[in-house]
């Protein structure tokens, strides 16, 4: 069978869920994956109310809906970044506190231990399933990282410096990943550009900085991948045991006046004179064709969720297209060889 297809909610958090439900299921979409803001999944009252968890999966049920992840980048991102005043803005009340930078970040971590155990608590509560912790929940989410303002080395950046950034990663998340191990729920990063991971190579080295600790993996997606240069389809093929999740998201690069470079030249999302913008599916320079076959080798059977951002197009309208496009090109692997017709015996 086809891989369901679902909507990150996150970039629809001003809609209440109420509101943004019947619109998912009218634009195609099979499910959600919850974001940790607005009104969309609170892990303070999922981890505490089955009430609250019961009341999530009926409006969703009422408009023919499932989730299979819940997302907590914003939270995620403050654990271990360098702080400043622009966390305030994406960070919860109570996480960002009196705004000390150390005081954010265990906030933060404490928070993203919680929303393990409310992943856990909301996945259990899932019509059907029963109260088991049997099957790994999924966590989709960011880590930030005390290092990315180091990216263009110099003044001159030793391995040192970055090996103390990923040993500071791993102190931090260390017991986080522990946290989510007790509950069985598995953390999925999203490679991206400001975290400790943003590349295939600084993946390889945030997984050796945690020592291969089950619980931390990926959360797949493309379109962070293109346009740095880095090839999408071979994260897929290195990571492939440990990709939680995958998202379906397109860009374009190559298409600025030659004023911007990579580096976004501190214009906005939207400035035609970008070398690189996030685009509707289908609309970008992303090869989904590979991406499929290489999700098919690896033996990934989870959902395809569209994370739909076009500063260009109508959301609504991009993201009926988007859910279109993305039944269009998956396909179930193959469960025979195509030669067997030929295979006499006998």
């Amino acid at each position: 069978m086809p891989r369901p297809v679902t909507l990150f909610t996150g970039q629809w958090a001003d809609l209440p869920l109420t509101e943004l439900a019947p619109l998912v299921k009218k634009m195609g979409y099979d499910g959600v994956e919850l974001a940790c803001w607005g009104d969309h999944f609170d892990p303070d009252q999922a981890a505490a109310s089955k009430k609250y968890c019961a009341e999530k999966w009926a409006l969703l049920a009422d408009h023919g809906l499932t989730c299979f992840a819940v997302s907590s980048h914003l939270v995620g991102q403050a654990v271990c970044d360098l702080i400043d005043e622009r966390h305030q803005a994406i960070l919860p009340p109570d996480v960002w506190g009196d705004g000390n930078p150390e005081g954010v970040r265990k906030r933060a971590a404490k928070k993203l231990a919680l929303t393990a155990k409310a992943a856990r608590a909301f996945f259990n509560a899932k019509p059907g399933r029963g109260a088991t912790d049997d099957f790994p929940a999924v966590v989709n989410g960011f880590t930030g990282s005390s290092i990315w303002h180091s990216l263009y080395a110099f003044p001159p950046t030793s391995q040192a410096f970055w090996d103390a950034g990923y040993a500071d990663f791993a102190k931090r998340f260390g017991p986080i990943l522990e946290a989510f191990d007790k509950v069985n729920v598995n953390f999925a990063l999203e490679v991206h550009p400001t975290e400790i991971a943003f590349d295939i190579a600084s993946a390889q080295r945030a997984v050796a900085a945690v020592k291969g600790h089950r619980r931390f993996g990926f959360n797949y997606d493309p379109s962070h991948l293109g346009y740095q240069g880095v090839d999408y389809v071979k994260f897929i093929r290195t990571f492939g045991d440990r990709l939680y999740h995958a998202h379906m998201k397109d860009v374009w690069w190559g298409h600025g006046d030659g004023t911007v470079g990579v580096f976004g030249g501190h214009v906005s999302f939207g400035d035609a004179r970008r070398a690189w913008d996030f685009r509707s599916l289908g609309h970008g320079d992303i090869n989904f064709e590979e991406i499929i076959v290489a999700l098919n080798d690896v033996g990934y059977r989870g959902p395809l969720s569209v994370e739909w951002e076009d500063i260009r197009m109508d959301r609504v309208h991009g993201g009926t297209e988007a859910a279109a496009f993305v039944r269009k090109i998956d396909f179930p692997p193959s469960a025979v060889a195509f030669d067997a017709a030929f295979d006499k015996k006998g």
